[in-house]
């Protein structure tokens, strides 16, 4: 419960700091804007009334006194919250370092080809940028060679089974299958968007080695699905008998989903994904390209939303895959559309052709500096340097020389000697570079190394992202100190609370009782007839249903068994049918008609939660003493409802 509570309010914050001030507490304020953005990012669904605004202050209030608090005793020095915020700012820090200008081109690009999915073919041979020049010479000869048979009219299929060194050739054919964006490398998809359908294009060059690609067919975008699975995997080795035995399992469950079987229950119980089954095999909502064709064909061939296809044969096991929801491509490129486009392209590669526009901003925005020597006094220094010679007597310059200049740091002679003598070990990033091509590469480099280390001066959106992540941290870190540890170790105090306040954690009316779940009005009647024969082995009855029924059993306050109604001994209550037409009724084995008391076992759960709330409530009253709270009430009124 609580850290639900944390999960909430580590969204509360939005750090815009102008205007007037709302509150203050102790030498901090807190704006009406910071108060505003933070009101409608959490309360979406809530109007915005004075109640709810008194409401949503007090809780911020609180949640910026434990914070306030923690930074006070230090906690954000402790070496476990310096490591956590500089992980978590390597992780976000590139999302920001991008230019804006060029992310819309490509956007729109993107967006663009997001209409069309393409099917693709293509020849490939190996040619390592670090290739020797006589194995490139021959990788080139070898691609001539299959153009002029695709020229010659051979079949593509053929030419890619006799030329092409992909290491599955000899089952694909060269054949990717369906592409839309993102599914290929950059310069790969622009040329297969480029690539009339029924085409092939010209040889193009990649890291990798040389290429000719030809798009098949294509098709308006399928778009987007989401999916459950459950995957009943092959044992290790399988051999045919034990694919038929999984093969078996799977037609099992299959019959049992068909029946009114839960799916989430059974993916739980019986998938081996280990990345979904926890979450009822639910996947990620995925594109065409992202799994082999015939999970892709499976999927998309679904017709309408809750479809559940047969077992699906794969090189892992056997699938049976629900679906869940289906998402056309937008065939509008509004804003949103664009938006969603250039937060994919921030996790591509592709963001690299914006880098060079971007370092010009980071010199300009960072008030960057250089004093290069005049002529050639730099390059002669440094070919003496790397080769270990003293440079010349009348050189002018020493490695204490300052190349480049940025506010708060400096960049020497000698450390773009050391850079150059790091660069021997990558002879491929110098290779046909000319001095003045080195140089600009290290210039960018320590422009962005710079840009980095002090982003939080430069873009508000990412300091506000850094100190909601740190803040967050610290809440949990202090509240961990303060209440959640000490709460649970308190066992004295524990039962002190609980003797203080037994009459709070008694039973109210109620019984003990079983309750079961069943998917449907059907299986639950069938389960009841089978109950009525055998109630003393009520479990076996249970898992004789293949996960399609779900009993708990127990002691329950009228409220909690279903129907409400008055219940008996020694019988089932009525069938209750929910919205999503799964059913609820109880046995009930014992009654209680009057409240009795709870033991202090049986209530510590409630018991530990409300001393929490105890120690939180007495540490806020000492905060605000700490931090004198202070609500500016005509600042307040103004608020907008």
């Amino acid at each position: 419960m609580k850290n639900v509570f944390l999960i909430s309010l580590l969204c509360f914050c939005s750090y815009s700091f102008y205007g007037q001030t709302l509150v203050s507490y102790g030498k901090k304020t807190i704006s009406r804007e910071e108060f505003l953005t933070a009101f409608r990012k959490n309360n979406t669904h809530t109007r915005a009334t004075e109640k709810a605004y008194r409401d949503y202050l007090n809780l911020y209030i609180r949640y910026k006194l434990k914070v306030q608090d923690a930074r006070d005793l230090k906690l954000d020095t402790l070496p476990g919250q310096i490591t956590e915020l500089k992980n978590f700012k390597s992780q976000i820090v590139d999302q920001y370092i991008n230019d804006e200008i060029s992310l819309n081109q490509m956007a729109k690009e993107a967006f663009a080809r997001s209409q069309r999915d393409l099917r693709v073919s293509y020849i490939f041979v190996a040619a390592p940028k670090n290739a020797s020049p006589a194995d490139t010479a021959k990788a080139w000869r070898k691609i001539n060679d299959a153009y002029r048979a695709l020229n010659n009219k051979k079949d593509f299929g053929e030419t890619a089974l006799q030329f092409s060194e992909d290491p599955n050739i000899k089952e694909n054919r060269g054949d990717l299958g369906y592409i839309t964006v993102f599914d290929l490398p950059y310069a790969m998809e622009t040329v297969a968007y480029n690539t009339p359908a029924g085409k092939f294009s010209s040889i193009f060059r990649t890291n990798g080695g040389y290429i000719i690609l030809k798009v098949t067919a294509q098709r308006p975008a399928l778009g987007l699905i989401k999916i459950a699975q459950i995957l009943i995997i092959f044992p290790f080795d399988a051999k045919e008998p034990e694919k038929l035995e999984t093969r078996k399992r799977a037609d099992s469950i299959y019959l049992a989903l068909r029946n009114g079987a839960d799916f989430g229950t059974m993916a739980r119980k019986y998938s081996g994904d280990n990345l979904s089954y926890q979450l009822g095999g639910v996947l990620p909502e995925f594109g065409i390209g992202k799994y082999e064709a015939g999970f892709e064909n499976t999927a998309f061939g679904l017709k309408k939303d809750g479809d559940i296809s047969q077992p699906y044969q794969s090189s892992f096991g056997y699938h049976i895959i629900k679906r869940l929801s289906r998402n056309p491509i937008p065939a509008k490129a509004d804003q949103k559309a664009l938006d969603k486009m250039k937060e994919k392209i921030k996790a591509d590669p592709r963001v690299a052709i914006s880098k060079k526009r971007m370092t010009q901003t980071i010199l300009k925005q960072t008030h960057f500096k250089e004093y290069l020597p005049p002529g050639n006094r730099l390059w002669d220094y440094t070919d003496s340097a790397l080769v270990n010679k003293p440079p010349a007597s009348n050189a002018g310059i020493t490695d204490q020389t300052v190349l480049f200049q940025f506010p708060e740091k400096k960049y020497t002679v000698g450390d773009w000697v050391t850079y150059r003598r790091n660069l021997r070990s990558s002879p491929n990033i110098t290779n046909g570079k000319t001095n003045s091509d080195i140089l600009d590469l290290y210039r960018q480099t320590i422009a962005f190394d710079y840009y980095r280390e002090h982003l939080e001066e430069y873009n508000a959106a990412f300091a506000g992202q850094v100190k909601e992540f740190s803040d967050g941290n610290l809440l949990f870190e202090i509240m961990q100190r303060h209440i959640w540890n000490h709460a649970m170790a308190d066992s004295g105090g524990l039962k002190k609370y609980f003797d203080a306040n037994v009459r709070k954690y008694w039973w109210k009316p109620g019984a003990e009782a079983i309750i079961f779940n069943a998917p449907n009005v059907t299986v639950a009647k069938k389960q009841q007839d089978e109950l009525d024969k055998n109630l003393i082995n009520w479990r076996v009855t249970v898992d004789g249903f293949a996960g399609q029924i779900h009993a708990d059993s127990g002691r329950f306050e009228l409220s909690q068994i279903p129907g409400k109604q008055p219940v008996e001994a020694g019988r089932f209550t009525k069938m209750i049918t929910n919205s999503d037409q799964t059913v609820q009724f109880a046995y009930i084995i014992r009654q209680y008609n009057t409240p009795t008391p709870r033991t202090y076992e049986e209530a510590r759960g409630l018991v530990i939660n409300d001393y929490q709330n105890e120690l939180e409530n007495q540490w806020i009253d000492e905060l605000k003493k700490k931090y004198p709270v202070t609500v500016n009430e005509a600042v307040f009124r103004t608020l907008p409802k």
